[in-house]
């Protein structure tokens, strides 16, 4: 009987085990809500990204572990993966698909995820990253930065594919984050950039000229937080940026960032592009608001200017309701003006 029991215990114990040495966890994010736009109907759409995400660790031992994450996103009004601002559909691992490994050197995956500068930059952000048009971060925060534009028009412009990341362990405070992708043809459209529409300086399926590359700096110090950036893209396109958040109160989180983008390799006149977001967030019991402003200068050509509101009320750890404004002046699209309307609500799991 003592020898049953033994062995019983001795079954659980290495369950338990092998239990504790590998994970897998599903998560998510669902967002839907009612979108008003100057020149659009009212329509059901979404705020943030809306996914559906696997990731896991295996314990390997001798404090390595490997590492896995995949991410849909889709539409939440149709069901369907993910599409574009062209309609067209995205893939469905749009978000990230990464392996890699864990340990005392950092963290180090391979695959297809937001390139360093765009996953740092969203931190510094009053709309929490959120790529929403009536918050920062896909646009002003970027200064118009695509770091991908050699991919089939409509996929996102902040994610590399065929990449490699390394995150560097935090040392007091300060963390690098870098990653570089290969040259391979991503079945991309073509970029006129210095030739003709009839013999465009990187063709249709052309390979990047350079390997792309982005490095990031980032310090927390308690109530405060540092960011400095650079990326350069498949067509040589460089954004370099720097930013800045304090906790001035526990309520009260200010934050501000600057941004510039080259593009001389593709532009022969008026290559520069520079921004600035100032931004704050102040909570409120279970609510919070956001604000921001900031301003988008094309080289004097073109000199975009946004102002932002928003308001978070948290029915509980997951669940919160939302209702953004936002106006958006100086556009070269008709309407130049473009005010943004959206009340909904945002689910994670």
């Amino acid at each position: 009987m003592k020898k049953s029991l033994m062995a019983v215990a001795l079954i659980g114990a290495f369950a338990g085990a092998a239990h504790a040495q590998t994970s897998v966890q599903i998560y998510g994010t669902l967002d839907a809500g009612i979108i008003k736009r100057s020149g659009q109907t009212l329509n059901i759409g979404k705020r943030s990204a809306n996914t559906l995400g696997f990731k896991g660790t295996e314990d390997l031992g001798n404090g390595l572990k490997a590492l896995f994450q995949l991410e849909v996103r889709y539409e939440p009004d149709t069901g369907t993966v993910e599409v574009g601002g062209n309609g067209a559909q995205r893939p469905l691992f749009q978000g990230q698909s990464r392996v890699g490994l864990q340990g005392d050197f950092g963290m180090i995956r391979i695959g297809r995820g937001l390139t360093p500068f765009h996953e740092t930059i969203g931190a510094f952000e009053p709309f929490h990253a959120i790529p929403t048009p009536g918050g920062f971060y896909t646009d002003l925060s970027v200064a118009g930065y695509s770091s991908q534009p050699l991919d089939p028009n409509g996929y996102s412009n902040n994610r590399w594919s065929n990449a490699v990341w390394y995150n560097s362990p935090v040392v007091s405070g300060f963390q690098l984050n870098t990653a570089i992708a290969t040259k391979e043809n991503n079945g991309g459209a073509a970029v006129i950039g210095r030739g003709t529409a009839a013999a465009p300086q990187y063709p249709v399926g052309a390979e990047a000229s350079a390997n792309p590359f982005s490095v990031t700096a980032t310090y927390n110090n308690g109530p405060a937080a540092f960011m400095a950036g650079y990326e350069r893209n498949a067509i040589e396109s460089k954004v370099w940026s720097v930013g800045a958040s304090f906790n001035a109160t526990p309520a009260l989180k200010l934050m501000g960032t600057y941004t510039k983008q080259d593009q001389e390799h593709t532009r022969a006149i008026n290559p520069d592009t520079k921004s600035w977001v100032l931004g704050a967030n102040y909570t409120m019991g279970p609510g919070k608001v956001l604000a921001g402003y900031g301003q988008k200068d094309q080289d004097g050509l073109q000199k975009v200017k946004q102002l932002s509101l928003g308001y978070e009320y948290s029915l509980s750890k997951r669940t919160y309701l939302y209702v953004d404004a936002s106006r958006k002046k100086g556009l070269t699209t008709n309407p130049s003006t473009v005010n943004h309307y959206d009340v909904g609500v945002n689910h994670s799991f």
